[in-house]
């Protein structure tokens, strides 16, 4: 299928690791439409279908605070995060301080020890949308679970070096 200079540069804003797919996306609506070629309209149509829940804006034109949870690996074998969830939706404990805007965009383990995939995960997100802070879930905080994470203050240090903050915690 042929592509035009302006719909090439506009897929090129998908991030990477998608873009092979919104690529095969935006080919497949313009078939649909019974064209042979890509035009810039395809692409944005296609683009605010699967990509619109990415938008920045908030209430007011104010953009909300986006969130990230890191849980331990070995804990979420046998835990749901349940509660970090739920603190999270009832804007309890650590989540006390957000507005109603405030989103969860990213929910995951870190892969384990040292804690090696979270880099790479914040790295991926970053490419499309931008990550105020960082809760380490409480069970890599707290003694209660288990001993707290070795590799915490080394985490920490990486996630703030890309400019992220952290907030030690979720529901305790």
């Amino acid at each position: 299928m042929k592509w035009n200079k302006d719909s090439l540069k506009e897929l090129e804003k998908a991030p990477e690791f998608v873009r092979d797919m919104a690529k095969k996306s935006v080919e497949s609506h313009a078939k649909k439409q019974g064209r042979k070629s890509v035009s810039l309209k395809d692409v944005k149509e296609v683009f605010d279908e699967y990509m619109g829940v990415l938008e920045t804006e908030g209430v007011g034109g104010k953009r909300p605070t986006h969130i990230a949870i890191v849980v331990c690996e070995r804990t979420s074998e046998a835990c749901p995060a349940t509660a970090c969830l739920l603190s999270f939706q009832g804007r309890k404990v650590k989540f006390k301080e957000y507005d109603s805007d405030a989103r969860l965009v990213g929910f995951f383990s870190c892969g384990g020890c040292p804690g090696r995939r979270i880099s790479r995960l914040l790295n991926n997100l970053k490419k499309s949308v931008k990550i105020d802070v960082v809760h380490l879930g409480s069970c890599m905080v707290r003694e209660e679970y288990q001993p707290p994470c070795p590799n915490r203050e080394s985490i920490i240090k990486m996630i703030q070096s890309k400019g992220i903050k952290v907030v030690e915690g979720t529901h305790h």
